[in-house]
């Protein structure tokens, strides 16, 4: 891990600081805009720190979405300030201009995946829990992206809330249904994630089973493959072929995706090769909307080097407690207890309880089973 000191965070705590300075109050300088995946957020932490050498080009590329200044401070959970950090890592679905291809409703945007990355202190682990996008949650009163009030709704599908209300309705959804402050927020769209694999070579991949999915695209016999970027995205958006053709079962495909790619990043060649680590970091900082804090590539530079040493070993990856809904069998609701053991035990950065997941529909099943890592070279 690199000296903290070094890296912009708070020797205290550890909480990573752009450009070395405590935390200022929120400005409201970036508007919001409407792309997100953990993919590209896996590349920032863990080799984001080689963007320095294209810094000019590459500072033009990053919008920012101002996610404080949206939100009412006195509305939201405490910051702890513990030495632990979450980030909330959308993928939007969109399926305007270049995502088009991919089908749906022309111009409507649904968060279609959800992580909350919980960092503990010291930057060493981190335990990712997944948002299914059909969970059933109490979404809060949000302001549109006009700056138009949108009403709060009981029994809302979680991914509306990305839908009505942007960024900012996504993370105070989630806030409310935690109790946890988001730290930062991390974005890319299906174009930018299907370049960005692409620009890193293809992920290595082993399939302990023939893959063969009619609405993602995705046709793969059992064995080993490197998987170009519209493969990999055919995997993540797989679900009726694998598993119980749920969505919860399309999560464990991302986790174990994330896993592979985690593994593989370092070792492509990109941080010794200049001119592919520019093509990549061009790519992926023209994918990514990162929340305003983090709007240049100083701060990401600062917020990846202090989380450099994560490994895929290092992450712990569950689903958030859930049943599929009495009522509808195609929605699944929070197991309240379970989920709540979850949430304190980020709130008190401690690990997971096995306990929280025993019941749990979105750990069941051997979907994630179905792909694996590779070793790097």
């Amino acid at each position: 891990m690199a000296d903290e000191s070094n890296s912009g965070s708070d020797g205290a705590t550890g909480r990573i600081r752009g450009r070395g300075r405590r935390r200022k109050e929120p400005s409201r300088s970036c508007r919001a805009v409407t792309i997100a995946a953990w993919t590209t957020a896996v590349l920032v932490f863990t080799g984001g720190s080689g963007l320095g050498y294209v810094y000019f080009k590459l500072n033009g590329n990053i919008e920012g979405v101002d996610i404080n200044g949206r939100l009412d401070t006195e509305d939201r959970p405490k910051n702890l300030d513990n030495g632990s950090m979450d980030i909330l890592v959308l993928g939007s679905d969109s399926r305007s201009g270049a995502n088009s291809k991919y089908g749906g409703d022309e111009g409507v945007a649904r968060s279609d995946t959800a992580m909350v990355v919980h960092v503990y202190e010291g930057h060493k682990r981190a335990s990712v829990v997944s948002i299914p996008r059909d969970t059933l949650v109490d979404r809060p009163l949000c302001a549109s992206q006009k700056g138009t009030s949108v009403a709060a709704e009981t029994r809302a599908m979680f991914n509306t809330a990305y839908e009505v209300g942007g960024p900012a309705c996504a993370v105070k959804t989630v806030e409310k249904m935690s109790g946890i402050r988001m730290d930062h927020y991390i974005e890319v769209d299906f174009t930018g994630f299907e370049k960005l694999i692409d620009e890193l070579g293809g992920v290595k991949v082993t399939t302990t089973e023939a893959i063969n999915d009619s609405k993602s695209g995705l046709d793969l016999a059992a064995g080993t493959h490197t998987l170009d970027g519209e493969q990999s995205l055919g995997l993540v958006r797989t679900r009726k072929s694998v598993g119980d053709g749920s969505d919860l079962g399309r999560i464990q495909l991302q986790q174990a995706f994330m896993k592979a790619f985690i593994t593989q990043v370092k070792s492509v060649g990109v941080f010794t090769n200049p001119k592919k680590l520019l093509d990549v970091a061009d790519t992926a900082t023209k994918a990514i909307t990162p929340d305003s804090e983090l709007a240049s590539v100083n701060e990401l530079m600062n917020f990846a080097r202090g989380l450099s040493s994560l490994g895929a070993e290092d992450m712990h990856m569950i689903t958030m407690p859930v049943r599929y809904d009495p009522a509808n069998p195609n929605r699944v609701i929070p197991i309240e207890a379970a989920s709540q053991q979850v949430w304190t035990a980020l709130k008190q950065d401690k690990p997971i309880p096995a306990a929280a997941v025993v019941d749990s529909a979105g750990d069941k099943g051997a979907a994630g089973t179905v792909v694996q890592a590779q070793e790097a070279p």
